[in-house]
Parts: structure tokens; sequence; C-alpha cells
């Protein structure tokens, strides 16, 4: 297999093994550095889970655009331009940024509504009681399972087809790596493995930019990508599309995949411990900014990369270095390799290779934390052991990790020898978790949230989304339900819209007939501090903790003795300060609703309806648009938080280079200052 595949085996193995265990080896030096020249340590399972609630806007951006970065990003919105022309570009980076910036929203009732929780699933047990809590860990486990197979089915697709490395072995390797890393340093490790993969990701994604539409012999400007484009209109035109032509928003097959992409995404967010997990991470002041920058940010990439290399892919058809792609190609998101390759043969197929492994990995190590403390929190903490100790609580931490690694490479390799693939996976996962999404959002932003509307509208919402599906594609299919008929656009639209429509109805009707009157105070108990004092009325606070603890059923609050310090005690109040949130959250919800219109509705349905096939000049537009916009991102998430950490590079810096640290060992070290307040 190997004699067919641009790189050789070994270089496959070289990239997953040899890179995946430098970056474990230099980010076990950082959690070092850290530990002894900062006040933050790994030990302390507060800081293992969720890096003290101390993380800056700028790496918090960093860490979302990371975390949203999947195999999924860089090869199904290359797939989409392949398939559909520059419609595909925009309604993956569009359909996939809204949900990052409305969960800003999310983020700001988090901090005013449960500042000290570790996860969303025990805001929800908190406030409804086990049943709530159980149904809804099922969703949030599926979504990681989920998120988690197509990572490793993308990663190893594209590994297995540029080197011919066994995808068994690739499966079970790329996970390997992180684990190491992860399991030393926790969440702030993970937040420094985001950055330095970002920092990778936009200097490898700009040297294929300018190598398409600048410096390539084959294409090298927009003018003669318009040309090839143009020449595979007529040769093969889009069904769906204006004119048939790859050069226009009019694409009814993209709007379907937009609708679809859409709603899945929603599924993967609201869902997934992953993104609440940075919210949690961040300092309270900042957590709004952190995500609409983040957002912001994301949207450049699987824009900019489709942009480039998924229309490169079709002006390349017929070109002697270009590879022939079948539709199951398509479907792995196999494209942007081809392009890759045939631009700049095994350069090219390298920078792609090692390009796809950061990627795969830096969202695997959020997913890992992830699950860890969801395992950890709510379930070996709330049902298994609920007096652990920080130490046992830390030792399940780290076991957690290292066994979901393991999950990880499981289930990828289920879903590829029963033939599913990650572009499959991506438009089906919506089905099965889209009906959590409202019951989700209103559990945490809205005290007449009704329970058992919430919990009814979920699992109405799943089965009905997975009726709609089979019924669809039976409909359609001539009764015929197997994986390549159940993975069209009609039948993964019908289940997406079923399931998240549904949920969201039942929830919000049940919740208006019968609304609750839940005053947050149960919540904001939920691993208080001794020091702490909740964002409400003080003097209401011993009344209202009683009645929450009757409203939580099973479902308890934990002691303050697992969450360390969380925050300086001095600034503790200012950050919290119900008033400031309350405004943060205003400004989230303007703020990202506004960026939904005009993402969703006023930029592309124009377009849509319009029927333009842009020439010449609108294609070089709408590329500089998306490299300019690519360098804003690069800034933003690259230099941005180098500036607002600047005074702890410079305390560890001094910390390392000081002689007396170098000739006489420990006195370099931090030292906690003796005033209690620091």
């Amino acid at each position: 297999m190997a004699d067919s595949t641009v790189l050789p085996q070994g270089a496959g193995y070289g990239v997953v093994v040899g890179i995946g265990l430098f970056f474990s080896a230099f980010m076990i030096g950082l959690t070092a550095i850290q530990a002894r020249y900062t006040p933050f340590s790994p030990k302390n399972s507060e800081e293992f889970t969720s890096a003290s609630r101390s993380v800056k806007p700028g790496l918090i951006a960093s860490g979302i655009v990371s975390a949203w970065t999947w195999a999924a990003t860089l090869l199904q919105s290359s797939a989409v331009a392949y398939k559909f022309g520059i419609s595909g570009p925009w309604w993956y980076g569009a359909g996939a940024t809204v949900q990052i910036l409305l969960f800003a929203m999310l983020a700001a009732k988090l901090k005013l509504n449960a500042p000290y929780a570790h996860t969303w699933l025990e805001i929800v047990g908190a406030r409804w009681g086990r049943t709530a809590h159980l149904v809804f860990m099922f969703f949030g486990l599926a979504t990681n399972i989920i998120v988690s197979s197509m990572l490793i089915l993308g990663g190893s697709a594209t590994v297995t087809d540029l080197t011919g490395m066994s995808t068994l072995a690739a499966c079970f390797l790329i996970p390997l790596g992180v684990a190491i890393y992860v399991v030393v340093g926790g969440m702030r490790s993970t937040l420094l493995c985001d950055y330095t993969h970002t920092t990778v990701l936009f200097a490898i994604i700009l040297t294929f930019v300018f190598t398409v539409y600048a410096t390539s012999e084959k294409i090298g400007s927009p003018l003669k990508m318009h040309e090839l484009l143009q020449a595979a209109s007529t040769a093969a035109p889009v069904a769906g599309n204006a004119k048939g032509s790859y050069l226009t928003m009019r694409s009814k097959n993209g709007l379907i995949f937009g609708v679809i992409n859409i709603i899945g995404n929603f599924a993967t967010v609201f869902q997934d411990q992953a993104y609440w997990q940075r919210a949690i991470a961040s300092r309270p002041a900042t957590t709004v900014k952190a995500y609409l920058l983040g957002g912001i940010a994301w949207f450049a990439i699987p824009f900019t990369f489709a942009t480039t290399l998924g229309l490169a892919a079709v002006a390349l058809r017929g070109d002697p270095d270009m590879k022939v792609l079948t539709p199951a190609d398509v479907s792995a998101g196999l494209p942007a390799a081809a392009a890759a390759a045939a631009l700049l043969g095994k350069g090219g197929a390298a920078a792609l290779l090692v390009l796809l492994f950061l990627a795969v990995t830096s969202a695997c190590s959020a997913e890992l934390i992830a699950v860890s403390s969801l395992l950890t929190y709510d379930v070996y903490k709330q049902y298994i052991n609920p007096r652990a100790t920080e130490e046992q609580i830390l030792r399940v931490g780290h076991a957690m990790v290292a066994l979901y690694a393991l999950v990880c490479g499981i289930a990828g390799l289920i879903f590829f020898y029963i033939g599913v693939s990650m572009g499959w996976l991506y438009t089906f996962m919506g089905v099965i978790l889209g009906s959590g999404v409202a019951p989700i959002a209103l559990c945490i932003t809205w005290s007449k949230a009704n329970k058992w509307g919430c919990i009814v509208g979920a699992v109405a919402g799943f089965a009905a989304g997975v009726i709609a599906w089979l019924v669809t594609t039976s409909s359609l299919n001539n009764g015929v339900i197997n994986v390549q008929t159940s993975g069209g656009d009609f039948e993964m639209l019908a289940g997406n819209l079923a399931s998240i429509g549904v949920g969201a109805i039942i929830a919000t009707i049940s919740s208006l007939i019968w609304p609750d009157n839940f005053d947050w105070e149960s919540t904001r108990a939920i691993n208080r501090p001794t020091h702490a004092t909740s964002p409400a009325n003080d003097d209401d606070n011993k009344s209202s903790d009683d009645e929450g603890e009757k409203k939580g059923e099973n479902i308890t609050t934990k002691a303050a003795s697992v969450t360390g310090d969380s925050f300086l005690a001095g600034g503790e109040d200012d950050e919290l300060d119900p008033a400031s949130l309350n405004k943060a959250f205003r400004f989230a919800t303007w703020s990202s609703l506004s960026l939904f219109v005009v993402l969703i509705l006023i930029i592309p349905l124009p377009l849509f309806f319009s029927q333009v096939v842009y020439g010449t000049r609108g294609l070089a537009a709408w590329v500089s648009i998306g490299i300019a916009w690519t360098f804003c991102s690069a800034i933003a998430v690259v230099l941005y938080p180098l500036w607002e950490s600047k005074e702890a590079l410079i305390m560890i810096s001094k910390g390392i280079v000081k002689a007396s640290d170098i000739f006489a060992k420990g006195s370099g070290k931090y030292a906690a200052p003796s005033s209690s307040a620091a």
C-alpha cells in the first residue's frame, strides 16, 4: 500500500509517534516551569481540571480556536468546497462559528449562576436532581464520543491515505501522546498546547494560501483559479448550483448542508464539556470577550483553508499530479490531501499531515480533559465516593484521561470497520444530539425552565430525530436503509430538524405553561470556597440554600475542600459582581445575535437568491477577504495572548535566568507572598 502513497509509511509513524512524543515532552517541560516559577501547580485538582479559573481571554480564545479545529474543520470544509464550490466554505465556517458566539451568553450565565462549578452537569444536577443529571449525562458523553470518533476517523483516514500507515495503529497512537501531557499538566497544559498548535496551524494555512494564490505554477493567482473553476463547471456542472458553477453562492445542496451544519454544531458546542471547561477556566470578567474573540477568529480557518485547498482540488482535476477522487474519498475528507500533494508534492503532503495531526491532537486533548472532568465529578464523586479527598480526585482524574484515550481509539476503530466515515458522522451528529440543545441552554440561563418539560423534550426530540431520519431514508431509497442511503442530504436534514425542533418546542412551551421559579442559590453554592460569598444578597443565602437542597433531590452541592483557591481573595467580589456579569450577559446577547444575523442571514441569503456567478474580480475579493481575516485571526490568538501574559512571561524568565537559581538550587523558585490576600 505504501508504494502508491505520496509519503512512505515511516513518515506516518514519524509524525504520529515522533511529533506526538515531542509535543508531550515539550508540554511536560512547560508544566514543570509553570509549577516552579508561577503559583499554579497541576498537583492541585482545581488547577488540573479548571486552571484555577484564572486564564486570560487571549489564551482562552486560542484554546477555543484549537478545540474547535477538528479534523473535520480542515477536511470536511474542503470536501464541501469540492462538492458545492465557494458556498461550501462559507456555510461550513459561518454555520459552525455562530455556536461559539452564542455560547458567550451561556458562559456569562455560568459565571453568574454557578461560578464554582466544574462541569455543566453539576449545574443540571443541583437544579433538577438525579433523573435529569443522568439523562443529560447521556447527551454529554454521547457528544464527547462522537466528536472524538470524528477526530480519530478524520486523522487516521488522512494519515493512511498519505503514508499507508495502518489505520488500526493510527487510531490508538494519535491519542497516546496527547494523554501523556494531559495527565501531567491538566487543563493549563492543554491550553498551552492549544496555543502552540494554533500558532503552527496558522503558519501552515498561510503557506498553502500563498502557494495556491501567488506562487504555484499550476494555479498561482485568483485569475487562474477562476479560469480553472470555470472549465471544471463546464466539464462537470454542479447539480443545484446556478449555471452549474462552482463560483456562486446559489447552491441548493450547499444551503441544505448549511442548515445541517448549524444544527449539528449547536449540539456539539452546547453539550460538549470541552467548551464549558474553557468558560470555567476563564476569568469571570473576561469570559464573554474570550468567546466572542475565539469565535470570530476561528471562522477564518475553515473558510480560508477550504477556499484554498478545496477549490484547488476542483481546479486541478485532470492534472497528472492530482489523484482521482471517488465519492468515498470525498466523504472521508481527502480532497485537501490530494490538492496539497498535487501542488507541493511530498512537501505539501507532509505539511498537511503535520497540520492535521496538530488539529486532531489539540482537539483530542480538549476532549480528554473534558471527559475526565465529567467522569471524575459527575460519576466518581457524585455516585461512587462523595467524600473523596483532593488526592483521590486528582488520581481518578488522571486515570480517566488514560481510560478515555483508549476509548477514543476503540470508538474510531469501530466506526471505521462498520464503514462510517467522518463526513457521514459529521452530518449525523445533530440527529441524536440536537434535542438536548434547548433544554440545556434553558437550564443554565432561564429561571422559569420546567424540569420535566426539558427532560421530556430532550428524550422525545431524540426519538423524533431518529424516526424522521429513518423514515426519510426509507421513503427516498425504496425501503433500503444502510450507511450509504442514510447519509444523504435530505435524510440527514429531516433527522436534524426533527431532533432540535421537537426538543426546543416541548422544553419552551412546557416552561411557559408551567414555569419554575428557581433562585439559583443552590447552583451558586456548588463547590463554593469557604471564603467566598454569593453573587446574590448575602442575607438570603441561608434560607435559599436550604430550599436549593430540597430542590436538588439526590444531587447535593460539594464541599469546598476540593476547589482550591480559584480566585485571588481580594478580587473575587469584583469579578463575580452580579451587576457586571449581567452587563456582560447583555453584551454577549446583542453582539452574538447580531453576528448570527450577519453571518447566516444578511450576507449569504441575498447572494443565494441573487444567483450571481462570480467573475474574476468577485473571486479575487472573496479570496482577499479570507486572507485578511486569517491575518487578523492570527494576531488575535497568536500575538495577543503573548501581550496579555507579558508579566507572567517576565516573571518566569527572571526565575529561569536568575544566577542564584542556576548555582543555588531553589532560590529562583516562586514563593507565595506572605500576605493572606495574595
